[in-house]
């Protein structure tokens, strides 16, 4: 057990290798926080510390991960707003001094296992941040478990290590994703994951196939997608989502190839009899679709 820092909506404790970030609870906790609980950051998985003024009488202990390294943060790729920022600590300005302590000390253990060049960045405040190597793998660990959120054109799960499937909605997906069909997505099919917060306008998911075949523009009519709406997709969940499907396609070299289960491949292609004879696919195109999923088999 190594000293513990108590913040405003999270707490954290150094261990001698790592930094164990706890996140509250409570209603006044941003949701992120609350789908969180709690990560490990070992001290190669960071890049800097900083300590900065807050508002409202706040100081801010923000340790900064190394490019790669978290799942989450590669996920979000910037967009997440500044309260939301798991490596972010607010405390009362008094306790200033104290917190200039905890980020000399996590400072020192960054500094002994991240991989820094020789030339340091010139900022006091980022030692050796504009040099530090990139992860050529994930350190932190994903979120674990099952994963599923309600998008606007559908349902998105993912069953935490293989599969990931979008199952459309009648009143949300479009016509091209009615056709498609029910998708279903295997992590060693896959090379990324982009996620566009529901925040901010055309917010989506979209998972990104091998092969770079052609795609449609616009997620809303792109099977590979799901799209966000007004209260559909929320970050603490479709944030999770993403970080963990990315994790496990960064790791499904090392998962044996998959054989389709009869049962699954069956169901497929029931749902798609439906669409040929609610006349929403062709003739044409459910005898494609078939044969494409018995070769699965």
């Amino acid at each position: 057990m190594g000293d513990v820092l108590a913040g405003i909506h999270a707490t954290w404790e150094f261990e001698s290798d790592a930094l164990v970030i706890r996140f509250d609870r409570g209603n006044r906790a941003p949701r992120l926080f609350n789908a969180l609980r709690e990560r490990r950051v070992p001290h190669e998985a960071l890049a800097s510390v900083t300590l900065s003024p807050g508002k409202r009488g706040t100081v801010v202990l923000h340790a900064v991960p190394r490019p790669g390294a978290d799942p989450l943060m590669e996920a979000a790729a910037g967009q997440l707003a500044e309260n939301c920022d798991p490596y972010r600590l607010v405390l009362p300005a008094d306790r200033e001094t104290l917190a200039e302590y905890y980020r000399d000390e996590l400072r020192a253990g960054v500094a002994r296992r991240s991989p820094y060049t020789e030339e340091p960045s010139g900022d006091p405040d980022l030692p050796g941040a504009a040099d530090v190597t990139p992860a050529d793998r994930f350190l932190v660990a994903p979120p674990q478990g099952p994963q599923s959120f309600k998008a606007y054109d559908g349902k998105a799960s993912f069953d935490g290590q293989s599969e990931v499937a979008f199952r459309w909605s009648w009143t949300g997906a479009s016509s091209e994703k009615w056709k498609a069909g029910d998708q279903f997505f295997h992590v060693r099919d896959l090379c990324g994951v982009e996620w566009r917060s529901p925040d901010v306008l055309d917010g989506h998911l979209r998972l990104v196939p091998r092969g770079g075949e052609p795609r449609a523009s616009q997620a809303d009519r792109d099977p590979s997608s799901v799209v966000f709406g007004l209260g559909y997709g929320p970050v603490h969940l479709s944030l999770p989502f993403a970080a963990a499907v990315l994790a496990a396609i960064r790791t499904s070299d090392r998962v044996p190839a998959r054989v389709a289960a009869p049962g699954a491949v069956a169901e497929r292609i029931r749902h798609l009899g439906e669409l040929h004879q609610a006349g929403l696919v062709t003739d044409e195109e459910f005898s494609a679709k078939k044969a494409e999923l018995l070769a699965e088999l």
